[in-house]
């Protein structure tokens, strides 16, 4: 079995971010194919590259190819470390799919944080509308969310039990959404 670094472009870095995936499919690269079980150091890419997860190549039962005519990559998450990642710094990445020795492998992978224990959370995102009717809100509700969504919507997050900790969060990060400390500035 092979272990491989993968780079994650940034648009779908940014995706991945936002919304929870079991899979992501990554381009493949020239000469190299990863198979079904060979294990994967994923790499978002763009700005300072870091380590954010680790996974399985699932396979390429799809047959899918990327523009340039390369079979793609499809990576089942087996642990995920996006609010810690670690520097890339010394892995191959100027393709993007590239083989690594199980030693680098081990060392870079030994560094991520991985999954914690799971615990209760409390989110919600809460927009006053004006409506004729409950279901009415409800539509325009699901509306507003599809237009404007996750880059101008925050969402509140809080441990349950713990609604004092509430944070906000836009585009998967933390936002701080006091006025003012904003005139403060």
């Amino acid at each position: 079995m092979a272990q491989w670094v993968a780079i994650i472009p940034a648009d779908r870095w940014a995706s991945e971010r936002l919304f929870h995936h079991d899979t992501l499919t990554v381009a493949g690269s020239a000469g190299v194919q990863p198979a079904a079980g060979d294990e994967v150091l994923l790499v978002a890419g763009g700005g300072k590259p870091s380590v954010v997860a680790l996974g399985v190549v699932a396979g390429n039962e799809s047959g899918r190819r990327a523009a340039h005519g390369v079979p793609e990559v499809e990576v089942a998450y087996s642990r995920r470390s996006f609010d810690a990642p670690v520097s890339a710094d010394g892995l191959p990445l100027d393709a993007p799919v590239a083989e690594v020795d199980d030693e680098v492998f081990r060392r870079y992978a030994g560094r991520l944080v991985g999954d914690r224990d799971k615990q209760t959370w409390l989110v919600s995102l809460d927009l006053p509308i004006e409506a004729a009717s409950p279901a009415e809100a409800v539509r325009q509700f699901w509306s507003y969310v599809l237009e404007l969504g996750p880059a101008e919507l925050p969402t509140f997050v809080s441990p349950s039990g713990d609604e004092l900790a509430m944070q906000a969060f836009v585009l998967g990060e933390e936002a701080n959404l006091d006025p003012e400390e904003d005139e403060d500035d």
